[in-house]
C-alpha cells in the first residue's frame, strides 16, 4: 500500500493519507509524496479540485517525533535538519495554496500542530463531529511558530494567540465557528458531502476557477485600492474568454453553457 493513494472520480482527486499506524504524521516519506503529487496536479487539466483525506483514527497528528529526534544525532544537533524539514513542510503547504484546483480537506478524528496546519493551508475544509483541532506543540516545549502562519490567516487573532500558547484544542463545531472549516458532518456524512462539496466546485468553468483562486490569495495581502485594480484587471481578462461569454449567454437564454473546457 501507498503512503499516500490517489484515486479519481472524474475531475476530481482524492490524495488519502495511508499511515494509520503514524496517525499519518507528516514524516519525511508522506512530505516528498504530498509534493509529487502537487507536483502532478499542477499540470494536470483534467482534475478541477482535489479532496484531502486520511485512514485510520486521524487525519493528521502533525510532524513525525520520532524522525525529528532522530535527526539531533547530527554533528550539529540537527539545525540543517530542522531547517530542511520545515522548508520542505512550508513548500508543501505553499503548494496546496498555489495548486490551480480548489483543496478541500477531508478531516476526522484529530488534526493536530503541522496536521492543523495542513488543515488550514487547504481552500476549504469538511469536518466530522467530533473531530478535535490543536497546535498544542508548547505542550511539550515547542511553539507550533510554523503552523501558526497558516492557523492566523484562517481565525482571528486572539484565538489563534491563545491556542498557540495553550495548547487548547477545539472541537469542530467551534473550529468551524472561528473559521477553519466549512461545515460539520455526521462521520458516516463525511466522505459523501465532501464529495459533493468537490463536485459542485468540479462543475464550474475550470479556467474562471483557476484564476479566481488566484485572485482570491493575491487581492487579500493588497491595500483596498490596489486590491480593486487588481481584481478588475482580472475580471477584464476573464469577461474577454470564448466561455465566459457562452456561459452569460447560456444563462441569459436559459440553456446549459456549452463550455469548451
Amino acid at each position: 500500500m501507498a503512503l499516500l493513494e490517489r484515486h479519481d472520480t472524474g475531475p476530481v482527486a482524492h490524495l488519502t493519507m495511508a499511515a494509520p499506524e503514524r496517525l499519518n504524521a507528516l514524516s519525511d516519506e508522506m512530505l516528498a509524496a504530498l509534493s509529487e503529487q502537487i507536483t502532478a496536479l499542477s499540470t494536470d487539466r483534467t482534475i478541477r479540485a482535489v479532496v484531502l483525506s486520511g485512514t485510520g483514527k486521524a487525519f493528521c497528528a502533525g510532524h513525525d517525533l520520532k524522525q525529528m529526534q532522530a535527526g539531533r544525532q547530527a554533528e550539529d544537533g540537527g539545525k540543517a535538519y530542522f531547517a530542511d524539514l520545515f522548508a520542505r513542510c512550508s513548500k508543501v503547504m505553499t503548494g496546496l495554496r498555489a495548486l490551480p484546483q480548489p483543496v478541500i480537506a477531508q478531516v476526522h478524528g484529530i488534526a493536530t500542530a503541522a496536521g492543523c496546519q495542513l488543515v488550514a493551508s487547504c481552500d476549504m475544509a469538511v469536518a466530522a463531529s467530533g473531530t478535535r483541532f490543536g497546535v498544542n506543540g508548547v505542550n511539550i516545549g515547542l511553539f507550533c511558530s510554523t503552523p501558526m502562519v497558516a492557523l492566523s490567516r484562517n481565525i482571528p487573532t486572539k484565538q489563534a494567540f491563545e491556542m498557540l500558547t495553550t495548547g487548547r484544542f477545539v472541537d469542530a463545531e467551534e473550529a468551524q465557528q472561528l473559521g477553519l472549516i466549512n461545515r460539520v458532518v455526521p462521520p458516516d456524512a463525511l466522505a459523501a458531502e465532501t464529495q459533493t462539496l468537490a463536485n459542485t466546485v468540479a462543475d464550474k468553468l475550470g479556467a474562471a476557477v483557476k484564476i479566481g483562486k488566484q485572485a482570491f490569495y493575491e487581492q487579500a495581502s493588497l491595500p483596498l485600492d490596489e486590491a480593486y485594480a487588481y481584481a478588475g484587471a482580472v475580471m477584464v481578462e476573464n469577461m474577454l474568454w470564448r466561455d465566459t461569454n457562452e456561459g452569460i449567454s447560456a444563462f441569459l437564454e436559459k440553456r446549459a453553457p456549452g463550455w469548451s473546457q
